[in-house]
């Protein structure tokens, strides 16, 4: 098959859609490669302006073959391949932390999971070739499409919603600072539509498409970014007065965490970060991260020193397993923080949240009989994994209500605490350690960010090993520690926001938004341009 535009021939565009066999799979992957650039820490969005028109070039050319919908499909999962690939590699460093037991499932991680999450690319790419349209209404099919795709892989099979378009815009505060708005998925809508706007003018009766296309992604991110900057410039409530936190990172290996030898002594390092005193009045409350110290309740001697080297008036917020036997003997474990403040009785556990978004083969296996059968197993060092907690909460322990979230849990744009319940900041906790200096604690931070201006909410967030962070109510760092460095944040708490619109009313904005592209997507074109695709084909 060949193509031939009519009129000025869009050499570029027209080269890409005719690729076929090697070259459009390289093409594709490499686009999807590409694409995953724009994530931290490179954050490199020029790439987006390269890797979706090209999508949409191959896409072109595959609306002009035999079977378009498989073919637009082939291309969409292989760019999806390519995005994932990059995007989750860092996944991979997991199972080498217990390298003797789980390093051959490696491979099937860094291989499986974008094979399996491009299923979602390639059904958004076949999806958009059904209704493919001329000129710049097929960016609008494919951005809705890929939305509803995307939107699909956050919520199916307990979701994945990991390197959103949107999120490469959280590189910067004023870059995302539309979220306020529509969301992390409105946001990635709009991405999308921005960054394939090169592509949108390129036809077969036109001249300078590209230019005129990339003029305009200029323009529009060009206007993004202002009105970010307009925002955080009207958007700072300030400071509590008698409200402090103290986050600890203690930078302790993945492996020392997980050998209980070492307990006393990752639970001493902490101590001593959490020392010194405190504000005079007030409150104050010490973060430690996730699984910082398990089984925390059932120690008096660690909290008895606790007590003695924390300021009186803190409140410690310690992640922590809990564990639980019921009446029936049965012991079950929780990834959870627990609460530990100054009482008469002295330095004691009060209570306790769970972690209710567990991680698929990290917390729990699924499926566990079947796949044990064949030798699989999760990286929770417990037979049975973890339990579900009860859900999002919203807790009061003397001062500002405060919504706790624990890792995995802070990937979910607009499940942060109960509806009707809102806080007045996050306290999140993580361990990132399993995953080395890679871009994956980094890509994890920019997702807390994005929870942050959504909601309005101030976030005091905890890593093991990084990257610890005090964040405001509208996604400025106060604070943060690196990435594998041991340090304390000692700070005032910032104040919460009014809520945003995103936090009245949720996706429903997102919605309205894929209504109205979609629309202007599918409506009908003039006679004159009406092929199916933007190029025609040769017979």
């Amino acid at each position: 098959m060949t193509l031939a535009p009519g009129g000025e021939k869009p050499a570029l565009a027209d080269a890409v859609a005719r690729l076929a066999g090697w070259k459009r799979i390289a093409l594709a992957i490499v686009a999807g490669a590409g694409a995953a650039t724009a994530m931290a820490p490179l954050h490199l969005l020029p790439a987006l302006a390269v890797s979706y028109p090209a999508l949409i070039f191959l896409l072109d050319g595959a609306a002009l073959r035999k079977n378009p919908v498989r073919s637009g499909f082939f291309t969409g999962w292989l760019f999806g391949f390519g995005y994932f690939l990059v995007g989750l590699y860092w996944l991979a460093f997991s199972f080498f932390v217990e390298a003797e037991q789980f390093a051959w499932m490696a491979p099937f991680a860094v291989l499986g999971m974008p094979a399996f999450l491009g299923l979602f690319t390639g059904a958004a790419c076949a999806g958009a070739i059904r209704f493919w349209r001329p000129g710049w209404r097929r960016v609008l099919v494919f951005a809705v499409a890929m939305m509803l795709a995307e939107y699909a892989r956050g919520h199916v099979l307990t979701g994945l919603p990991w390197n959103l378009p949107g999120q490469a815009l959280a590189g910067t505060a004023a870059g995302a600072q539309t979220a306020a708005w529509w969301g992390a998925y409105g946001l990635s809508l709009v991405a999308l539509i921005i960054f394939a706007a090169p592509a949108a003018f390129v036809g077969a009766r036109t001249k300078g498409g590209l230019v005129k296309g990339g003029m305009v992604m200029a323009g529009a991110c060009a206007a993004l970014f202002a009105i970010g900057a307009a925002r955080l410039a009207l958007v700072n409530p300030g400071d509590h007065d008698e409200v402090f936190v103290r986050i600890v990172q203690p930078n302790i290996p993945q492996r020392e965490k997980n050998d209980s030898d070492l307990w006393w002594r990752n639970v001493e390092r902490q101590i001593d970060y959490s020392a010194g005193p405190g504000p005079s009045r007030g409150r104050i409350f010490v973060i430690w991260p996730e699984n910082a110290a398990p089984v925390i309740n059932e120690v008096p001697d660690a909290l008895a020193e606790i007590g003695a080297r924390l300021p009186k008036n803190a409140v410690l917020a310690a992640g922590a397993v809990r564990r639980a036997t019921d009446d029936s003997g049965v012991t079950r474990y929780y990834n959870s923080i627990a609460f530990a403040p100054q009482t008469a009785a002295g330095r004691v556990v009060t209570g306790a949240y769970d972690k209710h978004h567990l991680v698929p083969f990290g917390e729990y296996l699924p499926l566990q009989g079947v796949l044990r059968a064949v030798g699989l197993a999760q990286l929770a060092p417990y037979d049975e994994g973890f339990t579900k907690g009860a859900g999002p909460q919203t807790l009061d322990l003397g001062g500002p209500r405060f919504a706790p979230l624990i890792c995995y849990e802070a990937i979910f744009p607009g499940r942060i605490h109960p509806k009707g319940e809102r806080p007045d900041w996050i306290l999140a906790v993580t361990n990132d350690a399993w995953f080395g200096d890679t871009s994956g604690p980094r890509q994890h931070l920019d997702q807390a960010r994005l929870r942050v201006i959504e909601s309005g909410l101030p976030m005091a967030r905890a890593a093991n090993t990084g990257i610890s962070a005090l964040i405001d109510a509208a996604g400025r760092y106060r604070g943060r520690v690196p990435l594998y460095q041991a340090g304390v944040i000692d700070l005032a708490l910032p104040r919460a926001a009014r809520p945003t619109l995103y936090a009245r009313i949720g996706d429903l904005g997102f919605w309205a938004m894929m209504i109205f592209a979609a629309a202007a997507g599918l409506s009908r074109t003039p006679k004159q341009d009406r092929p199916h695709a933007t190029f025609a084909r040769r017979d």
